[in-house]
C-alpha cells in the first residue's frame, strides 16, 4: 500500500517530451490557500498524535530511559503500554500479573488518584488495591498535554496558525496560510497579479522537477499516476507542510522529551489516518495523487464517522467492510440504503474527500466527574467527601475553559445519585454574578445532595456523579459604573481645577478641561480591590474523547475536558449562605452599611456616593441641560438627597458627572 522513501524525486524531463506549460491550479485557488478555505485543492492539514501518551508522561516524569518497558495501570487493567513493552506482545487486555510474566522488567505505574478525604490528587503506591476509596485522576496528563500544545503553538507563526485540540493527545493543524506565505517567499513567479487580472488563469508550473521528501513515509501513488510525472503546486505545498510538521515535532522532542507521529494530507480525515500509519516517531505524507492507493486497503470502519452502528449497518447492507469493495457502488444505491445525506457523505468520504474545518476552539457542552462505589457508601459524610473531589476535578477543567478570564462558564450544576436500581437527580443554577471556584461548586453540590437525602431511601449509594452544563460565552467589553466616574484624588483634582477656572465657567465652555473617561475599564476602575478579569490567550480548545492510549476501563471515570489544576488563587465562590459571610471590618459605610478593609477603600466608596448624588440632583432639576459623554435615560430620580453626610450642594461652576 505504501513505502518509505528517504529520498523520492520526480524525474527530470525526458528527452523529446514537451513539458506542460501551465499548472492545473489557478490564481484563485492560490488565494484561497491564504484564507484556509476548506474547498481549496492546495489545502494542507496535519494531524499530530503523541506516541503512547500516558506511558510517555510517566516515562518523562520518572526520568526513565527510552528503552525501558512501561505500562500505565488502572486498578487491575492496563490503559497504556509503551513501545518497548509492546515488543513483548503486551496489549491492553493483559492483566498486570500476566504483563509481569511476559516482561519481567516492566514497570507498572498506576495512574494518580484522588483518595477519599484528600484535597488533591497524588500518586499512591496502594491505589490498585483501594478502588473503594480512590478515584482516578487524569490531571497529570492534562498538565503535560497543555505544555505540549503550547510548545506546538510556539513553533508556528502566531498570525498564521490554526490549531485544534482534538483530544488529550491529538492536535490538528491547518498549515494552509503559513504555506501560502512560504510559497510567495520562495517562488517569485507567484507574487504577481494574475494575467489579465483574471483569477481563473492557471498558475505557471513549479520551477523544480525534483522534491526532497527526506525521511518521511511517502504513500505510493495511485495506479494511474507515476513518479515520472512532474510535481505541481499541491506537491510543493504538502512538501512545505512536511517541513513545518518536522520542525514542530522536533520542538516537542527537544523541549519536552515527547515523541509524536504525524500525518500530512489535504484534509483532516486523511491526516488522521496518516498519523497512525507509521508509528512511533514518524510522519506520513499522503499526496493528492496517492489518496486512492492509501485508502484502498483500509476497512471503512476505521474512518472517523464510519464506525459504530453506521459501520455495522453498512457492512451488513453491502456484505463488505473494505473501502475498495465499496468504491464501485453507485451513489444512488448508497442513498437508497443509507438515506440521501448519509449516502452522499459516504460516497465522498471513501474517496478521501472531507471539507471539515480545523476549529481552533472546539467548545464542549458539559463536564462530568463520577464514581461507582464498590462497596457502596452509606452516609452523607462519605458522599460529601466525594463531592469535594468532584468539585475540584471539574473546577480544574473549568479553568481550561476560561472561567478565570470570563471566557466561558456553565449555567447549571447537576447531581445524579443511584441507589439500587433507582436513580435520582437534582439540578440547580450557578449564580452568574460570582466567580466560580471549587469551594462554591462543592457547596452547590452539597445542597443538591441534601435535597435528595430529604426524600429518604438514598442509602446505600452505588454511584454519584456531578456535572456542569449550559455553557455560555462570557460577556466582555461592557462598561461598568466605574467607566463613568472618577474617584479619590482624581475627583478632588477635577473639582479643584473647575473652581480655579472661574465663577460661571462650565465644562462645556472649556472642552480642553473635560475629564477623559477610560471606556476600557469596568466597575473595577472605581473599586480598588476588584479581581482582574482581563483577557488572556486561551492556549487550549476543549478536548474530545480520551482516545488513542486512553480508553479507561473504569465505568463513569472516563471524562471529557482538558485542564490544569487551579493555582493558589481563591476567588469568590459560586454563592452559598456560608460563603457569603462578610469579613469583620472597622470601616463601614454609614449609608449602605457596606464594609471595607481600609480607610482608602471607604473613601473611594464614599466618593462614589457623592458622584451618584450629584447625578441624581442634576436629573431632578427641570429644564437642566447637562452635556454628558454618554446618553442617560430619562427616569425620575429615586435617590434620597437628605441622606448625604458631609456633602453639600456643588459649588457654582462645579462639574456634574453623568451617571449611566
Amino acid at each position: 500500500m505504501s513505502a518509505s522513501h528517504p529520498f523520492q524525486a520526480s524525474s527530470p524531463l525526458s528527452v523529446g517530451e514537451p513539458r506542460r506549460k501551465k499548472s492545473k491550479f489557478t490564481y484563485r485557488q492560490l488565494s484561497q490557500l491564504a484564507v484556509s478555505a476548506t474547498s481549496c485543492p492546495l489545502r494542507v492539514i496535519a494531524h499530530v498524535d503523541l506516541d503512547a501518551f500516558y506511558a510517555q508522561c510517566e516515562m518523562v516524569r520518572l526520568g526513565l530511559k527510552e528503552d525501558q518497558p512501561l505500562a500505565v495501570q488502572q486498578w487491575q487493567g492496563l490503559i497504556a503500554i509503551n513501545y518497548p513493552a509492546r515488543a513483548f506482545k503486551l496489549a491492553r487486555h493483559v492483566s498486570p500479573t500476566e504483563a509481569k510474566k511476559l516482561c519481567p522488567n516492566i514497570i507498572l505505574q498506576h495512574v494518580a488518584t484522588w483518595r477519599e478525604g484528600d484535597e488533591t490528587w497524588a500518586y499512591h503506591d496502594d491505589a490498585a488495591s483501594n478502588i473503594a476509596t480512590h478515584k482516578v485522576s487524569l490531571d497529570p496528563y492534562r498538565l503535560e498535554s497543555r505544555k505540549i500544545l503550547k510548545c506546538i503553538k510556539d513553533a508556528l507563526p502566531e498570525s498564521l496558525q490554526k490549531v485544534e485540540k482534538a483530544s488529550i493527545d491529538e492536535v490538528f493543524m491547518d498549515l494552509s496560510a503559513q504555506i501560502h506565505a512560504e510559497l510567495l517567499e520562495r517562488y517569485e513567479e507567484l507574487r504577481g497579479p494574475a494575467p489579465y487580472d483574471d483569477s481563473l488563469e492557471f498558475l505557471p508550473l513549479p520551477p523544480t522537477t525534483a522534491l526532497n521528501w527526506q525521511a518521511d513515509a511517502l504513500v505510493d501513488l495511485d495506479a494511474d499516476e507515476t513518479e515520472e510525472d512532474d510535481p505541481d503546486w499541491d506537491d510543493v505545498a504538502i512538501l512545505i507542510g512536511s517541513e513545518i510538521v518536522r520542525n514542530v515535532r522536533a520542538a516537542v522532542r527537544s523541549n519536552l522529551k515527547y515523541t509524536c507521529s504525524a500525518g500530512i494530507a489535504q484534509n483532516k480525515m486523511l491526516a488522521k489516518l496518516g498519523s497512525a500509519h507509521k508509528k512511533p516517531n514518524a510522519q506520513t505524507i499522503i499526496r493528492n495523487r496517492a489518496v486512492q492507493q492509501f485508502l484502498s486497503d483500509f476497512k471503512f470502519t476505521k474512518i472517523r464517522g464510519l464506525g459504530g452502528k453506521l459501520g455495522d449497518s453498512m457492512t451488513e447492507a453491502f456484505n463488505t467492510d473494505s473501502v475498495s469493495d465499496l468504491l464501485p457502488v453507485p451513489i444512488e444505491q448508497l442513498k437508497q440504503k443509507l438515506g440521501d445525506d448519509t449516502g452522499t457523505w459516504v460516497h465522498e468520504i471513501i474517496r478521501g474527500k472531507d471539507s471539515s474545518e480545523v476549529n481552533s476552539r472546539t467548545q464542549i457542552k458539559s463536564m462530568l466527574s463520577a464514581k461507582s462505589f464498590r462497596p457502596s457508601i452509606n452516609t452523607p459524610e462519605q458522599a460529601n467527601r466525594w463531592l469535594r473531589i468532584f468539585a475540584a476535578d471539574i473546577y480544574s477543567r473549568l479553568v481550561e475553559e476560561g472561567v478565570l478570564e470570563n471566557k466561558r462558564r456553565p449555567k447549571t450544576i447537576n447531581l445524579h445519585h443511584r441507589q439500587g436500581g433507582q436513580t435520582k437527580s437534582r439540578q440547580g443554577p450557578i449564580p452568574s454574578g460570582k466567580k466560580i471556584d471549587e469551594v462554591g461548586l462543592f457547596e452547590l453540590a452539597k445542597n443538591l445532595l441534601g435535597q435528595i437525602v430529604l426524600e429518604g431511601r438514598v442509602w446505600p449509594c452505588a454511584n454519584l456523579s456531578l456535572s456542569v452544563g449550559g455553557f455560555e460565552d462570557g460577556i466582555s467589553g461592557n462598561m461598568g459604573i466605574g467607566a463613568f466616574l472618577v474617584k479619590g484624588d482624581e475627583a478632588k483634582a477635577l473639582n479643584t481645577g473647575v473652581r480655579e477656572a472661574g465663577v460661571g465657567e462650565t465644562i462645556s465652555d472649556r472642552p480642553d478641561k473635560r475629564r477623559r473617561i477610560d471606556t476600557s475599564s469596568g466597575i473595577k476602575r472605581f473599586f480598588a480591590k476588584m479581581d482582574s478579569t482581563e483577557e488572556h490567550d486561551d492556549e487550549f480548545g476543549a478536548a474530545q474523547n480520551l482516545t488513542g492510549d486512553a480508553p479507561l476501563n473504569e465505568d463513569d471515570e472516563a471524562y471529557r475536558g482538558l485542564a490544569t489544576r487551579a493555582h493558589d488563587e481563591r476567588p469568590f465562590s459560586a454563592g452559598t449562605p456560608a460563603l457569603h459571610q462578610r469579613h469583620v471590618t472597622d470601616y463601614m459605610c454609614n449609608r449602605c452599611e457596606e464594609g471595607f478593609v481600609s480607610a482608602d477603600d471607604l473613601q473611594n466608596h464614599q466618593d462614589w456616593h457623592f458622584a451618584k448624588d450629584l447625578h441624581d440632583e442634576d436629573r431632578g432639576r427641570p429644564g437642566q441641560n447637562t452635556k454628558s459623554s454618554t446618553p442617560v435615560t430619562s427616569k425620575k430620580p429615586t435617590g434620597n438627597m437628605s441622606k448625604k453626610k458631609g456633602r453639600g450642594k456643588p459649588e457654582k461652576g462645579q462639574s456634574k458627572l453623568a451617571f449611566g
